[in-house]
């Protein structure tokens, strides 16, 4: 069974950095791409970023785009997400996920199958 987990999480001030991380169990991590989501209160869970499941092909949301890089370390089964010039309105509980097999559309929640929990990142000003 896959098991995604996230960690990294926690307070920052806007301005600062953070470092996300998405460790995969129960499936070889670099056969399949691999995105991130958050989802702030009161709001529906949005698209950050994604990789590919060699790392050639990343994808970000506009919002986030020059402020966060994904990368993979296929080794660890492993997943980060860098993100710096945090702004109070990134925050949000961060999730990683993967698809069952091949991704169409990497922006679209409903393309992802299995999730993590979730990790609280909060951004003060």
């Amino acid at each position: 069974q896959v098991q995604l987990m996230e960690s990294g999480g926690g307070l920052v001030q806007a301005g600062g950095s953070l470092s996300l991380s998405c460790a995969a169990s129960g499936r070889t991590a670099n056969d399949v791409a691999t995105g991130w989501f958050r989802q702030a209160p009161g709001e529906e869970r949005e698209f950050v970023a994604c990789i590919s499941w060699s790392g050639s092909s990343t994808y970000y949301a506009r919002s986030v785009k020059g402020r966060v890089t994904i990368s993979r370390d296929n080794a660890k089964n492993t997943v980060h997400l860098n993100m710096t010039n945090l702004r109070p309105e990134d925050t949000a509980i961060y999730y990683c996920a993967q698809p069952e097999y091949t991704l169409v559309n990497p922006y679209s929640a409903g393309e992802y199958d299995y999730w993590g929990q979730g990790t609280q990142v909060t951004v003060s000003s």
